[in-house]
């Protein structure tokens, strides 16, 4: 402790005359840096970012106060910062819309809904490839939440694969490569909230004189509109879903999936030893004497999807203020000019949470009127879904904590002056998604990765962007394809992580061995990684279009398949 004091007097002598970031220099990082460290060490990212947000914290109390008052005044500090950010009007939307989203997804379980799409599925295999088709399609339809899609896919497709001798390897996989991914980039799920209020955090982070200087306000930045915009850059997730069907068509696989197909073909199944018992969540089971209906899922759904849409168009119309571009929406109201000005605009949080109380509404009365539950077991059952989503609530509230505190301490500023005028501009994306994909891997959580990540990286490459004297369009180009790899890095090592909460959930909900599952799917991952970068990330950067990056991704997973890949029914 001593030493730690020693270490910082000189710092804190010039407290009163420079900014955090010229006061403590290389400590900027310490926050950062120790929520990274720990989420190694413990595989907890709460624990980490909590650490992480109290260091840094406890250097802001270090500049006014003794070392013995700033350990008390840390820990105020934090409570401040948590209290502060969820303040916010648009902190509090996100927060209210990820718990009623989550009550949706229960209600719609617990009605039998999604069970009978997935058995309506199983109904139209005939034979292996149509089998593991249906086990996509069902995966791609249950978009809205991870954690349901390996709950719920793999109990109802295992005795189907099984009939028709697809290995418990490859149902894990497709169940695997369905849920994370698919979430990831849906505009109505349980993840989106996090996703847009990291985008907005590391926004609020740049300082205004370089909004100035490009001739741009900060409140005309719309984080929901950046992140439909990364869409077409989110190369892991997109080249992931289109190889788990080009496998599927071809007949195709490689590597330790190719035995297992070739061993499960034989009659061979690999059996884990864990039960999806143990995982299932039982107060959403639906009763035994109801009948299921496909309608009970779909009818909530398209309510929830369509006010969406309605609600951000409306949102944004109304919070256009400028009256000539009020009167071109008007007069081509459904132009796709329209569309991309009004939803540019829109809160989507807001909509996003009126949106799913109203499609709670709609599930409730639905249920009620077919006699599926009373309305005492609704609002039950409603408000378990809220407490599965209380894990995504605290590490939001964490992460938030940590880019305020980041922001304090002037962490960007510091990395700005570092590495602007020294880091290649078209190696930066490549860099931040490798980067995302260690520590996801490393951690097995995407949220933390990104929730640790976004803060640092948004600032980092305006930074490197202004250096390079982009344009305001290239540089805002630049700023996507770089937020994209925060997001599928995040994506893509929390995919290949054998400790990743749906990676251990694929495997139980397909039976299959947790290590067969990580050492068949690994290779595959490895592979759509690299032509995640080749492809995507290394040649968009150097000016690409990305549509041409999309497509020579697709040709190079054909290329490997029918190279490396040999047909397993031959």
């Amino acid at each position: 402790m001593k030493f730690f004091c020693l270490l910082l007097t000189p710092l804190l002598l010039l407290a009163n005359t420079q900014s955090n970031a010229e006061i403590f220099g290389v400590w900027t990082l310490l926050p950062p840096v120790v929520a990274i460290i720990l989420a190694f060490i413990t595989k907890d990212v709460v624990l980490s970012l909590f650490i992480g947000a109290l260091s840094g914290t406890f250097m802001l109390a270090l500049v006014e106060n003794t070392i013995y008052h700033a350990i008390i005044a840390s820990f105020t500090g934090f409570v401040d910062k948590v209290v502060s950010v969820m303040a916010s009007s648009g902190n509090a939307g996100i927060l209210l819309q990820v718990l009623t989203i989550g009550g949706v997804v229960a209600l719609i379980t617990k009605t039998g809904g999604t069970k009978a799409v997935a058995l309506w599925l199983s109904t139209k295999a005939k034979q292996a490839k149509s089998s593991q088709f249906a086990t996509w399609c069902m995966g791609m339809f249950i978009f809205f939440d991870d954690y349901a899609n390996s709950l719920i896919v793999g109990p109802i497709m295992r005795p189907v694969t099984d009939k028709f001798k697809v290995s418990r390897e490859k149902l894990a996989f497709i169940m695997d490569a369905t849920a994370a991914p698919i979430t990831g980039l849906a505009i109505i799920s349980t993840w989106i909230g996090l996703e847009i209020s990291l985008i907005r955090s590391g926004y609020d982070l740049i300082d205004d004189a370089t909004f100035a200087h490009l001739g741009i306000l900060k409140e005309e930045i719309n984080a929901f509109e950046i992140f439909v915009q990364t869409l077409p850059y989110r190369f892991y997730n997109l080249f992931m879903l289109i190889f788990v069907v080009l496998t599927i068509y071809t007949g195709r696989e490689f590597g330790p999936m190719l035995k297992a197909e070739l061993r499960a073909r034989a009659g061979k199944f690999s059996h884990g030893h864990e039960q999806i018992d143990n995982v299932e969540d039982k107060v959403l089971e639906p009763k035994e004497h109801i009948k299921l209906q496909a309608s009970n899922a779909i009818i909530p759904l398209i309510v929830l999807i369509a006010f969406s849409f309605i609600g951000f168009y409306f949102s944004g119309y109304n919070a256009i203020e400028d009256a000539n571009l009020k009167a071109q929406i008007d007069a081509s109201p459904l132009s796709l000019f329209a569309f991309r000005e009004t939803f540019g605009a829109a809160d989507a949080s807001i909509v996003l949470f009126q949106a799913a109380l109203l499609a709670t509404i709609v599930a409730i009365i639905l249920g009620m009127y077919r006699k599926i539950f009373t309305l005492k077991e609704a609002i039950a059952t409603w408000t378990h879904g809220w407490r599965t989503m209380i894990m995504t609530v605290i590490i939001l509230l964490c992460a938030w904590s940590l880019a305020s505190v980041i922001k304090d301490l002037g962490t960007s500023k510091y990395l700005i002056d570092l590495f602007s005028d020294k880091t290649p501009i078209y190696l930066l994306p490549t860099a931040i998604f490798i980067f995302a994909s260690v520590i996801s891997f490393s951690t097995g959580t995407s949220y933390g990765t990104m929730g640790i990540l976004m803060p640092l990286a948004i600032p980092l490459a305006m930074a490197v962007g202004v250096h390079n004297e982009l344009s305001g369009v290239e540089l805002h180009q630049y700023m996507i394809i770089n937020i994209s790899g925060v997001l599928t890095g995040a994506i893509f090592g929390d995919h290949c992580s054998p400790i990743s909460d749906t990676t251990i959930l694929s495997s139980m909900g397909s039976k299959c061995d947790l290590l067969a599952h990580v050492s068949t799917q690994m290779p595959y991952a490895l592979s759509v990684c690299a032509i995640s970068i080749l492809c995507g990330y290394l040649p968009v950067a150097l000016g690409l279009n990305v549509w041409l990056g999309l497509a020579f991704g697709i040709l190079a997973m054909i290329v490997l398949l029918f190279v490396v890949g040999k047909k397993v029914d031959a």
